[in-house]
């Protein structure tokens, strides 16, 4: 296992290495900036956490590629040692996404106060940014497996509008159940409603593959 995490990790490193230069350096653009400016904060924080999870995705395509994964199907590992690599390489990219978002967090409330009007605002961007990834790895990982390798471009831009189609139907219902203001209480629930119904989804994607593939 340690080894197909390596092979991930050094499938993605040359993207993960490039990615993370664009993301210290919009980092510090946008900590250096007034907080004022919302909309900064909220698409660093969402691009950094998806954008990670996405080069996570993205790197099993090269792999299709470059034919290594028939190398790997080949080598003496288990089917299930594969999947299971893969899912917990996009959980470990999708961690160090975070961590960038949490640490411009941190950084541009020390230099500027906290930026939004509810307390609740960081922790529902933090929802939107993770939902979307888990979602994405969910649907992209069974397509992949399973609909072939040659879509693997078709593939990724499907799972993600869907990571953001089902986080767009579950805010829908959030909001059908509370049609008006909501407590900081039932907020943290919502959001976590949402966390949850990602996780499984990743999951049982997972367990899904492992048995067809």
């Amino acid at each position: 296992m340690r080894g197909l995490l390596r092979n991930n990790f050094y499938a993605m490193y040359a993207n993960a290495k490039v990615f993370s230069v664009i993301m210290v350096g919009t980092g510090i653009f946008v900590v250096a900036m007034d907080n004022e400016i919302h909309s900064l904060i909220i698409g660093y924080m969402v691009s950094a956490i998806v954008g990670f999870s996405l080069n996570s995705v993205a790197s099993v395509r090269n792999e299709s590629a470059s034919k290594w994964i028939k190398h790997k199907l080949a080598a003496p590992v288990r089917r299930a040692d594969i999947v299971k690599s893969l899912h917990l390489s996009q959980l470990i990219w999708l961690l160090a996404g975070a961590a960038f978002a949490g640490c411009v967090v941190v950084f541009s409330v020390l230099l500027h106060g906290y930026p939004f009007d509810k307390t609740t605002d960081i922790f529902m961007i933090f929802v939107v940014g993770i939902s979307v990834s888990l979602f994405m790895g969910a649907t992209f990982f069974p397509l992949f497996f399973l609909g072939g390798e040659e879509r693997s471009d078709v593939f990724l831009m499907i799972s993600l509008a869907c990571g953001i189609g089902m986080l767009m139907g579950l805010s829908t219902v959030i909001n059908i159940i509370f049609p008006g203001y909501m407590t900081p209480v039932q907020i943290i629930g919502s959001g976590s409603a949402i966390l949850a119904c990602g996780g499984l989804a990743f999951v049982l994607s997972y367990l899904f593959v492992r048995k067809r593939f």
